[in-house]
């Protein structure tokens, strides 16, 4: 597979990660399966998927012991990266940034992964009660320790943090094609300048797909621009970019696709037509729907990494099939004129 590289140290990973998320946390908890997963991860790494993508707070924690078995026997194979700064309890989830948190995580993660050096290190939420550069800061000691490679920051949740109420009344700024700036990534930047006269940042994590493009406005800009690199969540669109979804199908209570604006039954019928367009271009190419969303991700700048989430060998193994999908300027223009996405978060 073709390998990437990511941050100013130029670690290299394979152009398709793995999000192992789904294995432990967020989706259809019936059909988890711990063997099962664990075939999907030995199958991502057999193709050269070597950044494998994981958090603390999935499960807690169940999901990095699963990771850790894994690596227990192919280390060498994998690119390790992980995240902190968020606790989740049983209805709610908080944030806690403080320096000796921070440090007490990364131990515990270090034991269930069964590693002595986590190579990407993320900050999953900035803690509101501590300023960023004491949480980076401690961040940064950890590499120092030998214990972390490099640094990460995950974007700010659109729904966490709205804009000033003056800047909501402005005229909204255009952005790509005159279209208005969706402006959902300008806290995520203002961190970013904030974290990177601490300690220079490796990779940004935002959600990045053909029905969900705002990270292309200024946050992929800032990075390609800094050599940073920018790993693509749910570049499948949480499933529905496969094709394999059907509108109306219904999701289990903690399926996080349960509470998406997007999943309803009218939003999933009417974002038809955008599975569709991807259809046709990859019936040229001899490939699927989801084939062809990844491989737009990829198109999108050298530094991009799309991290498709599975917990099923089979899915894996067609997910890294689209490393070797390569979009003409025909299909990529086919694309851009798909219909945009209708139930957004934002």
């Amino acid at each position: 597979m073709e390998r990437r590289t990511i941050g100013a140290a130029a670690l290299e990973v394979g152009a398709i990660g793995l999000g192992c998320m789904p294995m432990s946390w967020g989706y259809t908890e019936s059909q988890r399966s711990g063997e099962g997963s664990l075939r999907a991860v030995h199958a991502a790494l057999d193709r050269g998927c070597s950044l494998l993508d994981t958090a603390d707070m999935y499960g807690p924690f169940t999901n990095e012991l699963l990771v850790g078995r894994a690596l227990k026997v192919r280390r060498q194979d994998a690119f390790v990266s992980t995240k902190c700064g968020l606790l989740a309890g049983d209805q709610h989830i908080v944030a806690n940034g403080r320096p000796g948190y921070i440090k007490r995580a990364c131990d515990a993660s270090l034991r269930r992964l069964q590693t002595d050096r986590i190579d990407l290190y993320q900050l999953h939420r900035a803690d509101p009660e501590v300023p960023i550069e004491e949480t980076w800061g401690a961040m940064a000691e950890l590499v120092a320790a030998g214990k972390v490679r490099s640094l990460g920051l995950c974007a700010v949740g659109a729904r966490a943090v709205r804009p000033p109420r003056a800047a909501r009344m402005e005229p909204r700024a255009t952005g790509a094609g005159g279209r208005p700036r969706s402006r959902i990534h300008d806290g995520t930047l203002r961190q970013l300048e904030r974290v990177q006269q601490v300690f220079p940042v490796s990779s940004v994590q935002a959600e990045l797909s053909v029905w969900s493009p705002e990270a292309l406005e200024e946050l992929l800009p800032w990075c390609e621009s800094r050599g940073v690199g920018l790993l693509a969540a749910m570049p499948l669109g949480n499933g529905y970019l496969t094709g394999t979804l059907t509108p109306g199908q219904g999701f289990e209570p903690e399926d996080l696709r349960a509470r998406h604006p997007r999943f309803t039954a009218e939003m999933m019928a009417a974002n038809q037509p955008v599975v569709a367009g991807l259809r046709r271009v990859g019936a040229r190419h001899g490939a699927t729907p989801g084939q062809v969303a990844l491989a737009w991700v990829l198109a999108q700048g050298r530094h991009v990494v799309p991290v498709p989430g599975t917990k099923k060998e089979r899915w894996a193994a067609q997910n890294a099939k689209a490393a070797d999908l390569t979009l003409t300027q025909e299909d990529l223009r086919e694309i851009a004129l798909l219909p945009r996405a209708r139930g957004s978060w934002y």
